[in-house]
């Protein structure tokens, strides 16, 4: 059963997170969902990780390889080409799934994956309640949670 990672966004954007996170997963040899939950976004995050530093091999789900991703940025509950609905059995076969502007996440999902990862704006009031409902549906059907905070200045987890 793989865990739940909290990262609580205080003072950078997730484009900036995303790389350092997308970057350890790649390194472990895990295929990555990057789910959000609104189409543009995930294509202004396309264009950030092709053209940010390093290299991010990647795609938006929908196109012919999506099974090929090592990363498969996919949009919550969003049909793709006849295959299955976004989130819910990514054609990537995903290890890590890297939840972004409260995009939906399943206690299911987090029992086959070997690690699952949510990134909410401690800015937005919303998100922070959001992200808290889902510590607790998620550590009440067992899953094991951690909270990271950047408020230092650096990454860092808090218990």
């Amino acid at each position: 059963m793989g865990n739940a990672l909290f990262y609580h966004l205080t003072r950078s954007p997730a484009e900036s997170l995303l790389p350092t996170l997308i970057g350890k997963s790649l390194a472990a040899g895990w295929h990555v969902e990057l789910r959000g939950t609104d189409p543009a976004r995930m294509e202004r995050l396309d264009l950030h990780l092709w053209q940010g530093d390093g290299f991010l091999p990647h795609g938006l789900a929908g196109g012919p390889h999506d099974a090929r991703q090592p990363v498969l940025l996919t949009v919550a509950g969003q049909a793709v080409a006849g295959q299955a609905v976004a989130g819910q059995g990514a054609a990537n076969n995903p290890a890590c799934l890297m939840a972004l502007d409260g995009a939906e996440v399943a206690a299911a999902e987090c029992r086959v994956l070997e690690r699952t990862c949510i990134i909410f704006d401690g800015g937005d009031a919303a998100a922070t309640t959001q992200a808290r409902e889902r510590w607790r549906l998620l550590t009440q059907a067992g899953i094991a949670a951690e909270y990271w905070s950047e408020e230092s200045g650096r990454w860092e987890r808090k218990r």
